[in-house]
């Protein structure tokens, strides 16, 4: 089958494809034929998308062939220390596509080298779940710009050295999407891209073990289209139709549809809701064995056409089931993956001053395959998801349920609580629902009414940011997390948004806060500068590199964290309210301080240090 790619390629480009099959082909054939196999056309299909695959291949750019091929020289390229992210909204940030373009000197300022906007392709016409219910993949949104402006920012922001990251919906498209309004039309081919049933048998057979994902606002996981004449899968939102991976034309428009966009000069794509793409009765429909061999098919095909392209899964699961997204030697999968249960286990040790589930988080973290790394993060456009730390939060025997309650009530700013957020999607105070709010908010910054509450805010924060930069990872800051801006309650006036409290971390960057990111007599200041210096130190180490060796120490006392990169780098972070004392062991200079410090070191309350071995 790897001739139909060769035969639509010029002659200059054959070589290298050849050279790329002979190394995924092997991949990728058993994957689709386990996948797809049984089928009568199977043969034929397969053929059909090597085509089409050699179509797109012949169709990259000069300049985007050019930087696939320094970076497969270079697989490991984006594991440096060097490497930060950076996500926002681009309506939120610049406006528009040319408005974020105006922004790179700034990311460039804070050393980004990884730009993830959300959704900026054509959303559904109306409530659209912040962009995540797409039209059309090809089209970008045109309240936010224009494909020849998405074309402009990826050459803008490829000169500077940043990469741009997509979101790539894989589960599902939106209810006013081509496919869907062909199959409402009675196109049978279309209505096959979906599952569709004529009753309610079917569908009430998978919701006896069926999670829901917004129970309050969407319940249940199958709706009514008159249209269709039954009930559509739909997962997320009633406007958002699942996909059928079981029908083999939805992986190859899907794959195709992802490879127009990387020819568009988009370097990385977050697979959004990966954990849901196949479904079989008697599961949650979860983490499928289908699932990860769609991601590694996926995988096998960038490989093949633009392989400086990287895929980052989204899979919000507990620690234990992370490492399949990322695959094996033998199999790779995603290039990178979110470690939601680090930075779920950093906010449990703020809440409860000490580091028990944190420790547990880091000792379960396996290792990695080679040229994979995790992501890390403080926070998101969406919740904080408390309940992939139930593993984890009961190691000591204890109720995990009732642990993490009580840490989404804190968070909720319940007995107490310097916090001020807010809970998600649940009607019970007493579960362990996901928790909203921007990071500043969560750390006491808007509830604190001195300057001693302020500072301790700070350092929270910087706290949080600091495991983030220095656990070993691709680190990405959130929007507004640098100038510590806070909650955005103007959601609350806008009627599709008012029942979703993930819309409190989703402000318009503040322009005056900005202009304050070198004053450090205020707070923008104070956190822009402190977060830049730590940014500036990360970069000139490689032992904080995403693949240096990490080493979790086991004196540091309960409300602290003593985390070693390597032999010569270690990093200390009291997340307690109270003085901590480690003893240190031979001579270290503070990188922060810039000074040599020994013997037994004090750590305020939320102080960190980052040590350099003398």
């Amino acid at each position: 089958m790897s001739d139909r790619l060769l035969a639509v390629l010029p002659d200059d480009l054959r070589p290298q494809a050849a050279q790329r099959l002979a190394a995924a082909e092997p991949v990728l054939r058993p994957l689709l034929a386990g996948l797809y196999g049984e089928r009568a056309d199977f043969d034929a299909w397969l053929g059909n998308l090597m085509e089409s695959l050699g179509a797109l291949y012949s169709a990259r750019p000069p300049e985007l062939r050019a930087l696939d091929a320094q970076r497969a020289a270079q697989p490991e390229w984006f594991l440096s220390q060097r490497m930060l992210g950076y996500c926002a909204y681009v309506q939120n940030f610049g406006g528009d596509l040319n408005g974020v373009a105006a922004r790179i000197p700034y990311l460039r300022e804070l050393g980004v080298s990884y730009l993830h906007l959300l959704p900026f392709l054509r959303p559904r016409a109306g409530e659209n779940d912040g962009g995540f219910a797409v039209s059309s993949f090809d089209e970008v949104d045109p309240a936010l710009g224009s494909n020849a402006d998405l074309d402009a920012l990826t050459t803008q922001l490829r000169a500077a050295g940043v990469s741009l990251c997509s979101d790539f919906i894989l589960n599902h498209v939106a209810d006013d999407h081509a496919w869907a309004q062909a199959a409402k039309a009675g196109d049978a081919e279309a209505r096959a891209m979906f599952h569709v049933f004529p009753d309610r048998d079917i569908p009430d057979r998978h919701e006896r073990t069926l999670g829901q994902v917004f129970p309050q606002v969407a319940p249940g996981n199958f709706t009514h289209v008159e249209a269709l004449g039954g009930w559509v899968w739909t997962t997320f939102y009633p406007y958002q139709w699942d996909l059928n991976y079981a029908n083999p034309a939805v992986f190859a428009e899907m794959a195709a549809a992802m490879l127009r966009l990387a020819n568009r000069g988009i370097e990385v794509f977050r697979l959004d809701s990966t954990a849901f793409l196949w479904k079989r009765e008697g599961t949650n429909s979860m983490n499928q064995p289908e699932a990860h061999q769609l991601l590694q098919a996926l995988r096998a095909i960038v490989d093949i056409v633009a392989p400086g392209v990287l895929l980052k899964a989204e899979a919000i699961v507990p620690t234990r089931e992370l490492p399949a997204y990322l695959g094996s030697a033998q199999a790779p999968e995603c290039h990178i993956a979110y470690h939601s249960s680090l930075m779920a286990a950093g906010w449990v040790a703020l809440a409860e001053q000490g580091t028990g589930v944190l420790r547990e988080v880091i000792r379960n973290t396996p290792a990695l395959p080679a040229a994979a790394t995790w992501l890390s993060y403080v926070r998101c456009h969406d919740d904080i998801g408390w309940n992939v730390l139930r593993a984890e939060a009961s190691a000591d025997g204890g109720d995990s349920a009732a642990r993490l309650a009580r840490v989404a009530r804190f968070f909720g700013g319940a007995e107490g609580s310097y916090a001020i957020g807010a809970a998600f999607q649940s009607t019970d105070p007493n579960a362990a629902h996901g928790s909203n709010g921007m990071a500043a908010s969560l750390t006491g910054l808007q509830s604190a009414s001195t300057d001693e509450e302020r500072a301790l805010a700070l350092r929270r924060m910087l706290l949080l940011h600091g495991l983030a930069l220095s656990f070993g990872a691709l680190p990405v800051l959130y929007m507004g997390d640098e100038l510590a801006m806070e909650n955005d309650y103007s959601y609350l006036q806008r009627p599709q948004h008012a029942m979703d409290s993930r819309w409190l971390q989703r402000p318009v960057f503040d322009q005056q806060r900005w202009k304050h990111r070198y004053d450090v007599s205020t707070v923008p200041g104070m956190m822009h500068q402190a977060l830049a210096r730590l940014v500036r130190i990360r970069r000139r180490h490689d032992a904080l590199a995403a693949n240096a060796p990490r080493t979790l120490l086991a004196d540091a006392p309960d409300g602290m964290l003593a985390l070693a990169r390597g032999d010569r780098f270690l990093t200390l972070m009291n997340f307690s309210g109270q003085p901590q004392s480690y003893a240190l062991q031979g001579g270290w200079r503070d990188c922060v301080a810039e000074q040599a410090v020994g013997g037994t070191l004090v750590l305020e309350p939320y102080a960190m240090y980052w040590l350099e071995r003398e």
